[in-house]
């Protein structure tokens, strides 16, 4: 019995016992098991046949791709307040260049991510120890052939992997933004999802099969099944293909009355409409992030990028880099050392905007001249550049004197 069950059983806590559920058994327990959802729309929605929906793909990569790309360090704390990256900390090449010998550091966050979006119970990586306990390498928990069974019946989970059971020390756990951790995003929001998938296959066979015609020919009089298929057939030859859009002649008893889009098909285009932005509310994604741009958008790309940002991704990220944090980093160094993503790039603007902010920051004694290069431009720092003064109202950079050999030479 674990500590969780003996401590429940201490404070008269009763602890449920289940029994297995037969093959009859008509609750959706196995369709939770094998990561197939029944829906009301009649198809079955798993994380990778919603991934064939192409709302569902496009909110994935839209959070999952930046999370890639976007730098990961880990910092140490400065006495000031201030921070730095640690370059010299075993886990700052695992971080920010490869987690093992071979993934990359941008591909491995990417999967993680999309994991934790599409999965029940989110991303899984497990993390390799060497020295007494040092993290050497993070191997991602491939869900088709590594899946994680979680056992969260208890007060601290539980898990295994092939039936073997992991300490959960070892384990980096990206949970789903889910409220049922169980079901995942994809599951809670599955009828989203199978609405958009119904659509999107009705289209599909609509136009594959021709199940709407362009026109209907019709014959008057009495016609036999021999002389609709010789009538047919000398339409589509003369009016098909490369034919099509000439002037047609037909006989008296004959005439062509040509079909248009009714009013159920425009509620069909609305509906297409509908599901993309309902599946932008489940993943709380911008609706142009989704390329739904029929409405305009009188707004910068910074104002955009800041509303990604702060609604969709930061969440997320915040709850990577916690989760990382706690189990990679011992007690004591969580005091010394954090990891974070840079985020500045979304909240970078155009070169002239860039160079006013950091204008006015250096002026300000906010930054000094060479940190705004590097945080601004990318820029290598200076000799002298470290220094925090107001050039608006200073005549020098060097203790208020004026270098004038310098300034003579810059002259010339």
């Amino acid at each position: 019995m674990s500590f969780a069950s003996r401590f429940k059983s201490l404070l008269g806590i009763g602890i449920e016992t289940k029994t297995a559920p037969s093959l009859a058994d008509a609750s959706g327990f196995y369709f939770d098991l094998f990561g197939a959802t029944a829906t009301l729309a009649g198809v079955t929605v798993t994380p990778y046949t919603a991934m064939t929906c192409a709302p569902v793909a496009c909110a994935v990569r839209s959070i999952s791709e930046p999370a890639g790309s976007l730098p990961l360090h880990i910092y140490k704390q400065l006495p000031d307040g201030g921070k730095e990256k640690a370059t010299d900390h075993p886990l700052y090449k695992i971080l920010h260049d490869a987690p093992n010998s071979f993934a990359p550091a941008a591909l491995f966050r990417t999967q993680l991510m999309a994991d934790a979006l599409l999965q029940p119970h989110g991303a899984f990586a497990q993390v390799i120890r060497v020295d007494g306990g040092k993290a050497a390498e993070l191997v991602r928990l491939d869900p088709r052939t590594a899946p994680v069974a979680v056992d969260d019946s208890e007060i601290e989970p539980t898990y295994k992997v092939n039936g073997r059971e992991i300490d959960a020390a070892d384990l980096i756990h990206i949970p789903s933004p889910a409220y049922d951790q169980r079901k995942g995003l994809v599951g809670e929001g599955r009828e989203a999802i199978a609405l958009a998938l119904v659509l999107e296959r009705h289209a599909s066979r609509l136009f594959g099969n021709g199940a709407r015609p362009s026109g209907v020919l019709s014959l008057k009089g009495t016609a036999t099944e021999t002389s609709l298929k010789a009538a047919k057939a000398a339409w589509q030859a003369a009016h098909s293909g490369s034919n099509s859009g000439g002037t047609a002649v037909l006989p008296s008893d004959a005439s062509w009355q040509a079909m248009t889009f009714n009013s159920v098909d425009s509620q069909f285009l609305e509906m297409r409409t509908y599901a993309v932005a309902e599946i932008a509310r489940l993943f709380r994604v911008p609706l142009h992030m989704l390329m739904q741009v029929d409405r305009a958008q009188p707004r910068s790309i910074e104002s955009i990028g800041q509303e990604f940002l702060s609604q969709a991704l930061l969440p997320r990220l915040k709850a990577f880099e916690q989760e990382l944090e706690l189990k990679l980093l011992t007690p004591e160094e969580r005091d010394q050392y954090c990891i974070e993503f840079n985020v500045d790039g979304f909240a970078r603007a155009d070169l002239l905007t860039r160079a006013q902010a950091m204008s006015t920051a250096v002026s300000s004694r906010v930054l000094n001249p060479n940190e705004a290069r590097q945080m601004g431009f990318g820029l290598p720092a200076y000799e002298g550049g470290d220094v925090f003064e107001n050039f608006n109202t200073s005549s020098a950079h060097a203790g208020g004197k004026l270098n004038t050999n310098t300034n003579n030479q810059e002259a010339a």
